[in-house]
């Protein structure tokens, strides 16, 4: 049975978006982008989702919302290479560090938005500390889980796109001793998927986005 048409509703710097994007990539299903402002949301977004946020996945005439939900869609219904393992434990594992990746995407947006140098350092540490604990669960590579590329990977590419930013705005050291992650890191860049997920101008995009904050790490960008 073919797949119904697919429109991915999205934010151009929405890391969220970008987990549904590198799935429908990496199994080879045609879809549609779709760029709102999340600043002046449509009136039509407003009306179709619950929560008021991206990304969201039309099926035909139906809704899908969180991107967790819309990953294991995919996963379920699109044909070509599992991005879940067999194994039901082992699946479950990679939920959990498809949670625990979200709780570093928390972690980077209380980073961009400290109002001053000494929560910023903290939050510094937090990532760090989380980043550690990556290096910890990181297999043999040179996927997540191996040899495959899996959700987990999906989830962690644009984990890994934000450090591009602060690096270059000369905020750095976060992958100090974790050579597991740099090398993984390197290689999520790298994969097709991965990188036609955003725009070739997401830098500039994510840069101008993190200078307008009225935060410590705004001024340091600006």
């Amino acid at each position: 049975m073919p797949m119904p048409n697919l429109r991915l509703v999205s934010h151009h710097l929405c890391p969220y978006v970008q987990r549904a994007a590198i799935a429908l990539a990496e199994k080879g299903v045609p879809f549609e982008r779709v760029q709102i402002d999340l600043a002046d949301k449509p009136d039509w977004f407003r009306a179709i989702s619950p929560l008021g946020k991206v990304p969201l996945l039309l099926v035909g005439d139906e809704v899908l919302f969180e991107s967790s939900v819309i990953c294991e869609f995919i996963e379920e219904t699109a044909p070509g290479a599992r991005l879940h393992p067999e194994d039901p434990l082992e699946r479950a594992r990679h939920r959990s560090w498809m949670e625990f990746g979200s709780s570093i995407l928390n972690e980077i947006a209380g980073f961009y938005c400290a109002p001053d140098e000494a929560t910023f350092e903290k939050k510094r540490q937090a990532i760090r500390d989380r980043l550690a604990r990556v290096e910890d669960g990181f297999g043999a590579g040179p996927w997540f889980g191996g040899e495959t590329f899996s959700l987990v990977d999906a989830v962690f590419g644009p984990v890994f796109r934000y450090f591009d930013a602060f690096e270059a705005a000369g905020i750095g050291g976060f992958m100090d001793g974790l050579p597991k992650l740099a090398a993984w890191r390197g290689r999520l860049a790298a994969r097709p998927s991965v990188r036609d997920a955003v725009a070739p101008d997401y830098p500039a995009r994510l840069r101008a986005f993190l200078a307008a904050r009225p935060s410590h790490l705004g001024t340091l960008v600006a």
